[in-house]
């Protein structure tokens, strides 16, 4: 089974399997299990891979490929982000979606994926220096060269949609969706069904949080959720009592409660796809797990009366990555 990306965009897996903790941002990753997990979901069908060119600084774009190499580039459809702009220490230093940024960021990605074609390419974040409308312009022009096939949105409200939609079909938006990240059904859900644009849901485990597994205490080298509000002393204690109840709810149907997040998502519509972080093997096999839950509509109301929304406490990043979000002003 799969889901179309959008009214014109490409047939995809049910889940897709987002490559970035592959490259350090939740600390060390082990390569050799990385490429492995890669190769496990592709074997379970699973073909959308996404990730972005800032990811490790082009490390995940490269293990993608060598992921790729003797399995066949067409068996993938890989989602490529671009234009977050970061330093030779990891920093973020802010945005860059000029056409011509466009086109150079795209040379580079075409390169490390060892690609002549990137399937659905998409600017990470609104440049708030450039009109949506010459960004997608420059992708669109990359589209009538055949070097990209599909263009992408990413974590941008409404208005900013309906603006890109004018200039070249959007396949999708990827933006956060999970059980206690749900503000995208306001006006940017209903935005995209109206324009045809699907939903590439990202978070829907909400970087660990919702798998029931992550520890009050941990602070992990190098791992960027110690910097989430979220995950932060007090927030943390009174979301892991959310995630609690998830569990007990997952119990209930012999299932873990990765698998029963997992499956929520899914049930939102054929036009909406998980798109799972998954860096390990037995993570992968546990998320394909949620494909097996059909959850009724009950038992959707009885997950999101346990979990209502806007119940989490903290915001989804710190203040100074929330104020890129185009998608929070919506």
């Amino acid at each position: 089974m799969t889901r179309k990306l959008g009214s014109g965009g490409p047939h995809v897996s049910r889940l897709g399997l987002g490559c970035m903790g592959m490259s350090g941002v939740y600390g060390p990753a082990d390569e050799e299990e990385s490429v492995a997990t890669i190769h496990a979901a592709l074997d379970a069908g699973i073909n959308l891979l996404d990730t972005g060119d800032f990811y490790g600084m082009g490390h995940n774009e490269l293990l993608i490929a060598r992921a790729l190499a003797g399995r066949g580039r067409d068996r993938a459809v890989i989602s490529v982000k671009f234009g977050a702009q970061r330093g030779p220490d990891g920093s973020w230093l802010g945005y860059d979606a000029r056409p011509q940024a466009v086109k150079t960021a795209l040379a580079y990605s075409l390169r490390r994926l060892r690609s002549d074609h990137i399937d659905v390419y998409r600017p990470a974040r609104l440049d708030p220096a450039v009109p949506i409308e010459e960004t997608v312009g420059a992708i669109a022009e990359m589209v009538q060269a055949g070097y990209v096939r599909h263009i992408g949105l990413s974590e941008v409200g409404a208005e900013t949609i309906r603006r890109a939609a004018t200039v070249h079909p959007i396949c999708d938006l990827q933006i956060e969706y999970s059980l206690i990240s749900r503000a995208i059904e306001g006006s940017i859900l209903p935005t995209c069904r109206e324009l045809g644009i699907a939903v590439t849901a990202y978070g829907v485990l909400s970087r660990g949080l919702l798998t029931g597994r992550y520890p009050a205490d941990s602070r992990r080298q190098g791992d960027s959720r110690a910097r989430m509000p979220r995950f932060r002393d007090e927030n943390l204690r009174h979301n892991l009592t959310l995630v609690d109840r998830l569990r007990s709810i997952a119990e209930a149907r012999d299932a873990t409660a990765s698998q029963v997040a997992i499956a929520w998502v899914l049930s939102r519509g054929e036009d909406i796809v998980p798109v799972v972080g998954a860096r390990r093997r037995e993570q992968l096999t546990e998320a394909l797990g949620a494909l097996e839950l059909d959850l009724q509509p009950e038992e959707c109301a009885e997950i999101e009366q346990a979990l209502p929304a806007g119940a989490v406490a903290g915001s989804r990043y710190d203040e100074a990555q929330m104020a890129h979000l185009d998608s929070e002003r919506a």
